[in-house]
C-alpha cells in the first residue's frame, strides 16, 4: 500500500481533492484496499445525418394533340344570276287587206309588213370565272414544350462530432529528482482535457441550372413549337358573273293589200273592205334577272388541335442520409471509493492462473497461462475491466466475481 499512500499524498499537495479521505474507512487488519480509476463509459449511438435534402422531381408532360376533320373552304361563296325571258301571249288582230271603195274604184296591190312580234331584249348570263390558287393551312396547331434540365450539384464537406470533448486522468512523472525506491512513487495522476472527435461527411447541394446558386432555379425551359402547315388548292374569283343584253329584232309578216287608188270614205263606199285575222305576240312581262346566293364550297382536311397544353408533373424524392456512429458519454469515470483488493503478497499462483484461464475463455488473454501477473496478463485484465465497466488497474473482488472466481 506504500505506493498508493504516496499517490494520495501527492494529490493532496497538488491541491486536487480526488478522495474524500486518505485511508479506507472501517478497514479490517490483514486486508488490502485500493482506490481505482474508473474509465469513462460510452455507448455507441447512431444518428442519421442529412447529406441531400428531399425535393420534388419535375417531369415534363407534353401537350396533348387530337386529330380531327375540319371542313375548309375551297371555293368562296358567290352569287348566281338567273335570266328570265320576256313573257308573251298570242292575240288575234284583224288586218284590212282590201280598202273600201266604189264599184268603179281602181285598186292597186301593195305588199306591207305586218308586225307579229315586237323587238325583244334578251338577258344572257355570263358566269363568274375562277382560277386555282395554292394556299397553306395549319395541320398541327402551335403549342409549347417544356424541358426539365438537371440541376448542378456541389459537394460540400461538413464535420460532424462523433465523440464529445471531455477529461481523463493521465499518469505523469511528478518529479525527476524523486528518490523513491518504488518507481510508481514518482508518478501523479493529472486530469487533462480530451478534444472532441469529428467525422467528415460530404453533402450534395442543389445549385440550380442558371448559375444563380438557387436550388432548381432556371431548370424549367419553355420551348415554342411552331405550327405545321400543308397546302391545298382553292378557287379564287377572277371576274364576277354579269348579264349581257342581246336584242332580237322584231318579226314581221308580209301581206298583200289591195288599196283603192282614190280614197273613198267609208260612208260613201259601195264596196265593203275586206279583213283577215293575223296572230300577233304581245309582251305580257319584260325580261328580268334574278340573283341567287351560292354558298361556299368546302372539303374535309385532317388537322391536329391542342386538347391540353404542356404541363409539369412532380414526384417526391426522399432525402438521403448517412449513418454516423457517435460515442455518447453514459457515465463519467474517475477515481472510485476505496475497494478491497487482493494483497500482492497474498495472490497465489493458483489465483493468477484462474484469472488467466478466465481471461483466455473470454477472449482477452492470448497464450498459455503461466501463473505470473506479467504485462500480458495486466493488459488483458485492464481491457476486460474497461469493457465490463469495472474499475481499471487493480484486481478487486468485483473483477474476480465478473471472472467467475471466488476469492479465498
Amino acid at each position: 500500500m506504500k505506493s498508493l499512500l504516496l499517490f494520495i499524498a501527492t494529490l493532496a499537495l497538488s491541491g486536487t481533492s480526488l478522495m474524500a479521505q486518505d485511508s479506507p474507512p472501517n478497514a479490517t487488519p490483514g486486508k488490502c484496499y485500493a482506490m481505482c480509476l474508473m474509465p469513462d463509459q460510452f455507448e455507441n449511438v447512431t444518428d442519421q445525418v442529412l447529406v441531400r435534402a428531399g425535393y420534388r422531381r419535375l417531369a415534363a408532360v407534353p401537350a396533348e394533340l387530337v386529330s380531327g376533320v375540319e371542313q375548309l373552304e375551297v371555293k368562296p361563296a358567290g352569287r348566281r344570276l338567273v335570266a328570265e325571258p320576256a313573257r308573251y301571249e298570242v292575240v288575234e288582230d284583224r288586218v284590212m287587206v282590201k280598202s273600201p271603195g266604189k264599184s268603179n274604184s281602181v285598186y292597186e296591190t301593195v305588199t306591207e309588213n305586218i308586225l307579229v312580234k315586237p323587238e325583244e331584249i334578251r338577258f344572257v348570263v355570263v358566269p363568274a370565272t375562277y382560277r386555282d390558287t395554292i394556299v397553306s393551312y395549319v395541320t398541327e396547331a402551335a403549342h409549347t414544350r417544356l424541358e426539365v434540365l438537371q440541376p448542378a450539384y456541389e459537394s460540400v464537406t461538413e464535420r460532424v462530432e462523433v465523440k464529445p470533448a471531455g477529461v481523463k486522468w493521465v499518469k505523469k512523472l511528478a518529479d525527476a529528482t524523486c528518490l523513491g525506491a518504488n518507481p510508481d512513487d514518482c508518478y501523479v495522476w493529472c486530469m487533462v482535457e480530451t478534444p472532441a472527435e469529428y467525422a467528415t461527411i460530404t453533402k450534395r447541394v442543389n445549385k440550380g441550372c442558371d448559375g444563380s446558386g438557387v436550388a432548381d432555379a432556371g431548370c424549367i425551359k419553355t420551348v415554342d413549337v411552331p405550327a405545321k402547315t400543308a397546302t391545298r388548292t382553292v378557287k379564287k374569283l377572277v371576274k364576277d358573273t354579269y348579264v349581257r343584253e342581246e336584242r332580237i329584232p322584231a318579226e314581221y309578216r308580209p301581206m298583200t293589200i289591195r288599196r283603192a287608188k282614190t280614197e273613198v270614205a267609208a260612208a260613201d263606199a259601195t264596196v265593203a273592205p275586206e279583213y283577215v285575222t293575223v296572230k300577233k305576240q304581245v309582251m305580257v312581262s319584260p325580261p328580268t334577272v334574278r340573283e341567287e346566293t351560292v354558298p361556299a364550297e368546302t372539303a374535309p382536311f385532317t388537322v391536329k388541335s391542342v386538347k391540353k397544353e404542356a404541363s409539369l408533373k412532380s414526384e417526391e424524392v426522399p432525402a438521403e442520409y448517412i449513418t454516423v456512429t457517435r460515442r455518447k458519454l453514459v457515465r463519467p469515470g474517475g477515481f472510485t471509493a476505496w475497494r478491497e483488493v487482493l494483497c500482492p503478497d497474498r495472490m497465489p499462483a493458483y489465483t493468477i492462473k484462474q484469472v488467466q484461464t478466465a481471461l483466455l475463455k473470454a477472449g482477452y488473454f492470448q497464450g498459455t497461462p503461466d501463473n505470473v501477473m506479467g504485462e500480458r496478463t495486466k493488459a488483458a485484465l485492464a481491457k476486460f475491466q474497461k469493457d465490463k465497466g469495472l474499475p481499471v488497474g487493480n484486481l478487486d473482488l468485483e473483477t474476480l466475481k465478473a471472472l467467475g472466481i471466488t476469492a479465498h
